[in-house]
């Protein structure tokens, strides 16, 4: 799931892939009128809402979550995949493009290297190498799932990009979603 803005409105997207063949079985997509303003940290209020309401136009709600957000790597402890996967009671995980807060450890090269993104002595989540040489990203616990699972999940959902295909694709229908808006 992703979410795009344009004057006023957040075009937010879910998109459910089988597994392990990536290819799309359902997509959502809604423009939601925001009701938050942008307030660094609470970005769950302002974009819950429109991918609860995407979520819900789907026949079933898929298996694991995969946020691009925050879970448990937020300054609060609690991030968008905490809120939806708390919400909704599902296996979520936050795939971060960077961080909010912590330090993390050396992180090699190859892909699947991992190290450890920690705040003091508490592991806050992982950075996750999806592509040799190119960034990683940074997961954390959403809800009911840990770091290991977290990133086989991740690593899996992989085709040779640095993000994931879920939110990849989702990230694309919510842009797509939000320039029809500006071509109206």
């Amino acid at each position: 799931m992703d979410a795009s803005y344009y004057q006023g409105k957040v075009c937010a997207a879910v998109v459910v892939l089988d597994f392990p063949h990536l290819k799309p079985i359902e997509q959502a997509v809604v423009e939601f009128p925001l009701s938050f303003p942008y307030i660094p940290g609470l970005l769950s209020f302002r974009e819950a809402p429109g991918i609860l309401a995407a979520l819900k136009q789907l026949s079933q709600l898929p298996d694991v979550l995969i946020v691009d957000g925050h879970g448990q790597a937020h300054p609060r402890r609690f991030g968008l995949a905490c809120h939806l996967g708390v919400w909704l009671d599902l296996p979520t995980i936050g795939c971060a493009k960077s961080i909010l807060i912590g330090e993390l450890a050396p992180l090699g090269a190859k892909v699947g290297s991992t190290a450890k993104l920690t705040l003091g002595t508490e592991v806050l989540g992982i950075a996750l190498r999806t592509r040799t040489n190119v960034k990683p990203v940074y997961l954390s616990i959403g809800h009911r799932m840990d770091l290991i699972s977290a990133a086989k999940i991740i690593l899996a959902c992989n085709k040779g990009y640095r993000l994931p295909e879920p939110p990849r694709q989702a990230h694309f229908l919510a842009k797509s979603a939000c320039n029809r808006l500006k071509d109206k």
